[in-house]
């Protein structure tokens, strides 16, 4: 699926390293849907991998219950007239994995669409399937996911009131045409939208949605025992110029210059602005103040993590988002981004001491 690795374009930076600011990838509408697969690291994942808590019986039952999705979902589909369309959207499961971090949620999502079948699924986190309707259009989204038996939405949330509208719209047409979903969440989908926006202005909406889910709620332990932090590791700029440079396949940027160009690529075509990167280098890393700017790069961290690129970074050590973001809508968003920036830097903090022994 990737490109190949541009050598030393108009505008690489220090010795080779690349610029993602001089990318403008175009991407034609098939790779954008080849690309709603699981994530990298679930990529072998299936049930038989998934490994329940013998103290948390919900595990197990979540389990069972997928498999009994899979199978109904695997099984040939029959074509004919609005009867048997009718028929087909009455009976498509729509299921809704609840639960902490921790319990496997994804894992069994990603277990889900390889039992399907990756030719008759699309999985996509609830910010790819929104970006996919911005870069296709509405009813293009409609018609290109409606020819899957399956859709999976990964970390299901309803950050806006734009986001509520559009997503219910969706899943009804995609309901109407017969195909089942599958989501993941640590939101319960009633309340969905709590704290975020004046949510009973589109209680209707909500109400909607949480109607078409069969919840099944996973209990237990983060079984990573992961102490979750959210402090990037940065070194001096001299430090991320060296250990990018040292590297094929790094790219090199200042932050600035990287903010103003995510502007001018849309969200969706961030996974190709990646194309043959394998280490992004930034220097002169500080604190957003804008949230349009914020959740921009929040959607290009993600993009990161999913394709397990490291992140080499220095900057002024002052908080990435401010107090008002991280106690405002979006905060599980910006959360999460933090936590994975600080899982890459670290990654990269590494790649750049291996450099210097």
């Amino acid at each position: 699926m990737s490109a190949a690795r541009p050598v030393n374009p108009a505008g690489s930076s220090d010795r080779g390293a690349v610029s993602l600011t001089v990318r403008h990838p175009k991407v034609p509408t098939e790779r954008l849907l080849a690309e709603l697969v699981p994530p990298q690291h679930f990529a072998r994942e299936s049930f038989d991998t998934y490994e329940p808590d013998p103290a948390h019986a919900s595990q197990r039952e979540v389990r069972d219950r997928l498999r009994e999705v899979a199978d109904a979902l695997a099984a040939p589909t029959r074509t004919g007239g609005s009867w048997w369309r009718r028929r087909a959207a009455a009976s498509a499961p729509a299921v809704y994995l609840d639960g902490g971090f921790g319990v496997g949620k994804t894992h069994l999502l990603a277990a889900l669409a390889h039992a399907v079948g990756p030719e008759r699924v699309a999985y996509g986190t609830f910010v790819e399937l929104t970006n996919l309707v911005g870069a296709l259009g509405f009813a293009a989204t409609v018609d290109a996911l409606g020819e899957r038996r399956l859709v999976c939405i990964d970390e299901f949330e309803l950050d806006d009131p734009g986001d509520t509208v559009l997503m219910s719209r969706l899943l009804r047409e995609l309901a109407d045409r017969g195909v089942a979903i599958a989501a993941t969440s640590n939101t319960l989908p009633e309340s969905l939208g709590e704290g975020r926006f004046a949510a009973e202005d589109f209680l209707r909406e909500i109400q909607a949605l949480a109607a078409r889910f069969e919840v099944l709620r996973i209990d237990g332990e983060d079984h990573r025992h992961r102490v979750v932090t959210t402090d990037a590791a940065l070194l001096d700029a001299d430090a991320v110029r060296a250990a990018v440079s040292a590297r094929p396949g790094g790219a090199l940027d200042d932050f600035d210059a990287l903010l103003e160009h995510l502007a001018s690529v849309h969200p969706s075509r961030y996974g190709a602005l990646l194309d043959g990167v394998d280490v992004v280098g930034l220097t002169g890393v500080h604190g957003i103040d804008r949230q349009d700017v914020a959740l921009r790069f929040v959607v290009l961290v993600d993009r990161l993590y999913d394709r397990d690129v490291p992140v080499v970074a220095s900057g002024d050590g002052t908080d990435l988002f401010t107090a008002d973001m991280l106690a405002g809508g979006y905060r599980k968003k910006y959360f999460r981004a933090l936590s994975r920036l600080a899982a890459l830097t670290s990654q990269g903090a590494a790649l750049a001491a291996e450099r210097k022994a």
